[in-house]
Order: C-alpha cells, then sequence, then structure tokens
C-alpha cells in the first residue's frame, strides 16, 4: 500500500518523536545510574526525635575519637537532646597490627563483622557511626551490613559529598586523596568520583602507611611532621601537570588530629591548594536538624571508651592532649578506657603468623 506524501511526512514526524523521546529516557535512566544521588542519612534515622540517643562511634584506632570529642561539644552546644551516650568502640584486634596489615581482604571482613556484631550484642546503641575510612570501606561487604537493623553512617559518604563539591567548584583542580594503605587499595573514593563522571587524570590516591601510628604517640612531634611531609612530596610525583590546582582530601580521621602540619606542608608547595577537606566533622551533622537546636535547656552526656588491646600510655597522653581542648569528657573517657580483652572474636577468622598474637 503506497502512502501519499502527507501520510507519508506524518509517519515519518511520529517515527522522529518517538525516537527521540525514548532516546530522552534512556539518557535519563544512564544519567540515573551514573550520577549517584545524596541523601542525607537522617532521612532514615527516626530516633532523632527522641529526647535520648545512645551513639556508638567505631574505629580501627583512635582518629574516631576526634568524631566522639566534636559530637559531645557539639551536643552540649546544640541541646537537642535531654541525654546522649556516646561509646567508642575500639575495634582494633591485636596490639601487633591492624587491619592496614593484614593481606586477605576476607580477614579483614570477618573480622569487622565480628567487632560490629559483637558491638550491637553488648551496647545495643541507636545509631553506630564508623569513625574510620579503613573500616568504612570494607563495612558494605560485611553480612551486618545486610542483617543489622541498627543504622550505621560511614565517614565514606560525607567525605565523597567533600569531594564531589570541590571538583564541580574548581574544574581545573585534581584531587589528590590521602589515606591508609587500605583505602588507597580499595579505590572506593576513586570509582565512586570516576561514575559521578570525573576524568580518573583529575583523581590521584596517595597511601600514607603508619602515618596513623605516629600521630598517635606523637601528634605534634616533628618525626610526624616530616612523614606527613614525604607522602606529600610523593604525591607530587603522581601529578601529571606541574601547574595544576591542587585539592587535598583528608581521608583517614587521624589525619584532622595534625591539621596544621598538613596545612602548613601544603601552603610550601609548588602547587596552588584551593582547598584541604577533613570530612570528620562533616558526618556528624545530621544529627543536628536546624529545628531540633535547644530543644531542650541542657544535655547530660556520658562518654565511654572500650578496648579489647592496652592502649599505650604515650598514646593515651598524646591523643588525650589533642582531644582536651574539644571535649574535656571524651580525654577523660581515653585516660579511664576500659579494657575488655574478650571484646570481640578474631584469632579464628585469620591466618596469621606465630607472633602476631593479642597481647593481653
Amino acid at each position: 500500500m503506497k502512502l501519499s506524501p502527507k501520510k507519508l511526512i506524518f509517519s515519518l514526524l511520529q517515527f522522529g518523536l518517538w525516537g527521540c523521546t525514548l532516546a530522552l529516557l534512556c539518557w535519563g535512566e544512564l544519567c540515573c545510574l551514573n550520577q549517584e544521588k545524596f541523601s542525607s542519612p537522617a532521612t532514615n534515622f527516626t530516633h532523632l526525635s527522641s529526647p535520648s540517643i545512645r551513639i556508638a562511634i567505631t574505629d580501627s584506632g583512635l582518629g574516631g575519637l576526634s568524631i566522639a570529642a566534636h559530637l559531645v561539644k557539639r551536643m552540649k552546644m546544640a541541646k537537642a537532646y535531654r541525654e546522649g551516650e556516646i561509646i567508642f568502640y575500639n575495634a582494633l584486634f591485636s596490639s601487633q597490627g591492624g587491619y592496614n596489615t593484614l593481606s586477605r581482604r576476607e580477614d579483614k571482613i570477618k573480622i569487622f563483622h565480628s567487632a560490629l556484631t559483637s558491638l550491637e550484642r553488648r551496647y545495643n546503641p541507636d545509631l553506630i557511626i564508623i569513625g574510620c575510612n579503613t573500616l568504612s570501606v570494607l563495612f558494605p561487604e560485611t553480612p551486618f551490613a545486610r542483617q543489622s537493623k541498627i543504622p550505621v553512617w560511614t565517614i565514606v559518604e560525607p567525605g565523597l559529598e567533600m569531594l564531589t563539591t570541590a571538583l564541580r567548584q574548581h574544574p581545573e583542580a585534581l584531587v589528590i586523596i590521602y589515606g591508609t594503605p587500605t583505602t588507597i587499595k580499595e579505590g572506593t573514593y576513586q570509582e565512586k568520583l570516576i561514575r559521578r563522571g570525573f576524568l580518573p587524570e583529575r583523581i590521584v590516591a596517595q597511601a600514607c602507611p603508619e602515618l596513623e601510628i605516629y600521630i598517635e604517640r606523637w601528634f605534634d612531634q616533628e618525626e610526624t611532621q616530616w612523614l606527613i611531609q614525604g607522602y606529600i612530596d610523593e604525591s607530587w610525583q603522581q601529578i601529571p601537570n606541574p601547574q595544576a590546582p591542587i585539592i587535598a582530601s583528608l581521608n583517614c580521621t587521624h589525619y584532622a588530629y595534625v591539621l596544621p602540619f598538613w596545612e602548613k606542608a601544603l601552603s610550601n608547595s609548588r602547587h596552588k591548594l584551593v582547598a584541604l577537606l577533613n570530612p570528620n566533622l562533616k558526618l556528624i551533622d545530621p544529627l543536628f536538624p536546624e529545628q531540633l537546636n535547644h530543644r531542650f535547656s541542657k544535655c547530660s552526656i556520658k562518654v565511654k571508651v572500650v578496648s579489647m588491646v592496652p592502649i599505650p600510655p604515650e598514646t593515651i597522653d598524646s591523643i588525650g592532649r589533642a582531644l582536651n581542648p574539644i571535649s574535656p569528657a571524651t580525654a577523660t573517657a581515653l585516660q579511664q578506657y576500659e579494657l575488655i580483652p574478650d571484646l570481640f572474636e578474631w584469632q579464628k577468622y585469620l591466618h596469621l603468623p606465630q607472633n602476631l598474637d593479642q597481647e593481653n
């Protein structure tokens, strides 16, 4: 059957409109797949309306105590809750080495799952905050992430949000992600940024082995400053364009203790620093929506620190001095920490040398 010229043109127009519509729908779906949307953790955390709250903060060391200290300080100022209980749960399993010393990824995941399971059973918190990048990138692979009904916030989300915003605000700049070997090896930040449309050439990742150990023992000493300078110098060697402006992202919660060292070392470089990102404080923002501010006349807060490994006196002194200006109560809790040798199981999950055992 032959179509008249008018009908033929009309059919072609219909086909063209249908094709354009289909293309737009497919493009929209593709954009949704490649553009992860930010969502505030508070959207699925109903306990905000309660007058009291129990929050557990966990870390593979003591970096997360900086988040605990700022949380205590903010709770007292905001008065959004009548009572608050902050439990810092040290997920470090051995004083001879932590998660970054393990070669098997599955061992790290099993141990952290065991730590989280024990945390839930012992303390039943309303919220768990993973104040550790190393553990945050492992968390989605744990059975706990799929099974537990307790809301869990990780440091990855605010860190990724800050990175995304900074890269969009400074399209000429590239970012250097500083973190532990596990954080860098996992590649979580790099992969998520690339999925959001940023070129791989704009992303540099620099591992900083043992820096967190130096910070815990000598947070204000020259040795720590020299180590930071050394890692910054290493990161410069990865930059293809010597004139490129720099966004520096501190993706280990320990690094906030030595922020002045980072600022000094980065300011002395040949690259222009356009942003220095520290996600620690942003992690707790959703706990304090504006409508809850000054809901009560005061906030009574209890702070507890628990650990299955002994915390060396020099570490207590070093980190305590860093915490005291922010929250004396948190510094005191560290000094009076509770040692629980059987806090969680870990040895049965490992294939370790005989000398890597738990010290009690």
